[in-house]
């Protein structure tokens, strides 16, 4: 079974670039899915307190971290998977912002998820106008120091978030997890992850299907024998993004994996570069709090 690459985060944790997204997931659909998945190859899964799946997640995963699991659910069968084959990332939610408040919630996803740790922790927006991401960054360095997340990181961060942030941060966040494609290339954050050494993520890496027409993009599909899905998930693995898909059905969850056997020239690189619209399927995060 072919398996995403894995990239390293600055603390040297690795992390499988292609994930599979759990965003609007309903919780009785989520362990079906993600053991879906795990049949496919996935082994990083992203989740959040928001969705309201955690406890559905860790029913798909579970399962399989035990001696003898086998069926993937969907009639392929796999070996068992330990602890360390599988990336659980979740996400602290805007009401629980602030240091104690971010601790009590970490509890909340740990006691959902069933896990001894989690591998990636993420405050889910900043909120600015709250003006509380600091001391909710703070509460995360606590849980990084005592060994609970392997890893520590923000999603929605704009560079003023980020530049507000390492003005009290110890630990330089691992991630930033942010609306990224092709109409929304996000140039100026994702150079300044480079200069920081923050790993760029991409969620709505397909920008929730409305890409999936643009003509360069289905033009270049065309050229490859592939889906315009499966040829927007090679820009970002080629980009060096971590990207987190969702899909709702075996044959989608597949298609998407299936990005490791072909790749992009320069010319189609340069192709859909151009296609930057500056244009948001999400909220801004200045609007979010």
């Amino acid at each position: 079974m072919r398996m995403s690459p894995r990239l390293s985060l600055n603390n040297g944790v690795l992390i499988h670039q292609l994930g599979f997204g759990l965003y609007k997931v309903p919780p009785a659909s989520a362990e079906g899915l993600v053991a879906m998945a795990l049949a496919a190859g996935y082994r990083h899964f992203d989740t959040a307190a928001m969705y309201g799946n955690e406890l559905g997640v860790a029913r798909g995963i579970n399962p399989q971290l035990s001696p003898g699991a086998g069926s993937g659910g969907s009639g392929e069968l796999f070996p068992a998977l330990s602890r360390e084959d599988v990336f659980v990332t979740t996400k602290v939610w805007n009401d629980h912002h602030g240091y104690d408040a971010t601790l009590r919630a970490f509890d909340d996803s740990m006691v959902n998820l069933g896990l001894d740790y989690v591998d990636l922790y993420l405050i889910h927006w900043p909120c600015p106008r709250k003006g509380l991401f600091p001391d909710t960054y703070r509460a995360l360095e606590t849980l990084y120091r005592e060994g609970r997340v392997r890893a520590i990181g923000v999603s929605n961060f704009q560079p003023a978030h980020l530049d507000r942030l390492l003005q009290t941060a110890e630990v330089v966040p691992a991630v930033n997890q942010v609306e990224l494609h092709p109409w929304l290339q996000q140039e100026e954050l994702r150079h300044k992850h480079k200069e920081l050494g923050i790993m760029t993520e991409a969620w709505s890496p397909l920008g929730r299907g409305q890409v999936l027409d643009d003509p360069v993009i289905k033009a270049c599909a065309a050229e490859h024998g592939r889906t315009p899905a499966q040829v927007i998930l090679r820009w970002h693995m080629q980009l060096g993004h971590v990207a987190i898909p969702k899909a709702s059905s075996e044959a989608r969850i597949r298609e998407n994996f299936d990005v490791f056997g072909f790749e992009l020239s320069e010319r189609d690189m340069a192709a859909l570069a151009g296609l930057e619209r500056g244009h948001r399927t999400g909220s801004h995060p200045d609007n979010v709090n």
